[in-house]
C-alpha cells in the first residue's frame, strides 16, 4: 500500500503573504512509492559525425541477393499462396546476411517482388528522401521457367 502524502497548495495575498487554500481539500494528494516510469533505453552521445566511417559495400549486397534468390528460387514453381511466405523468409534471410556485413549506422530495408512469369510487362518503382552521398541501393533480379524476381536492398545512412 502507498503511503499518501498531501501537498499544501498555498497562494499569496495582495501583501505578498502566503495563504492556505480555503476551498475544500487543503492540497492535492502525490503517490510517494509509485515507481518512476523512466525510459531505460541505452542512452548514446551525439558523435556529430555527418557521414560513415565506412561506407556500405553495395558489391557485396549484390552478391547476397544472387546467392539467396539462385539458391532458394531454382527449381520453385509459382504458386500464389506460397509466394507470400516466401518473401517472407528470404526477404529475412537477406536482412540479416546484410546485417552480419556489421556497416554501423545504415538501416537496411529489403524490398522484393515475386510474381509469375508469363506473357506481361512489369514495370517498377521507388521514391525516396534520398542523401547521394551516403545512401545507396543494390539490386538483383532472377526469373527462371516459372516466376521472376527482384530484389533490392537499400542501406539508409543515420546520423
Amino acid at each position: 500500500m502507498s503511503k499518501l502524502v498531501k501537498d499544501e497548495v498555498r497562494r499569496k495575498d495582495k501583501n505578498g503573504n502566503q495563504d492556505d487554500e480555503s476551498h475544500g481539500a487543503r492540497g492535492k494528494e502525490k503517490k510517494i512509492d509509485e515507481p518512476d516510469h523512466h525510459d531505460d533505453s541505452k542512452k548514446v552521445e551525439n558523435t556529430y559525425q555527418l557521414g560513415p566511417y565506412k561506407r556500405f559495400p553495395d558489391g557485396a549486397a549484390t552478391e547476397i541477393l544472387r546467392d539467396v534468390l539462385t539458391s532458394h528460387l531454382q527449381e520453385e514453381k509459382y504458386e500464389v499462396q506460397r509466394s507470400q511466405e516466401l518473401i517472407i523468409t528470404l526477404t529475412g534471410i537477406i536482412k540479416s546476411r546484410v546485417k552480419e556485413l556489421e556497416i554501423p549506422r545504415y538501416k537496411i530495408i529489403v524490398l522484393m517482388h515475386l510474381g509469375q512469369l508469363a506473357d506481361h510487362g512489369v514495370h517498377n518503382t521507388s521514391s525516396f528522401l534520398w542523401d547521394a552521398a551516403n545512401d545507396t541501393f543494390a539490386s538483383f533480379s532472377f526469373k527462371n521457367s516459372s516466376l521472376f524476381c527482384v530484389a533490392t536492398v537499400y542501406a539508409v545512412y543515420y546520423e
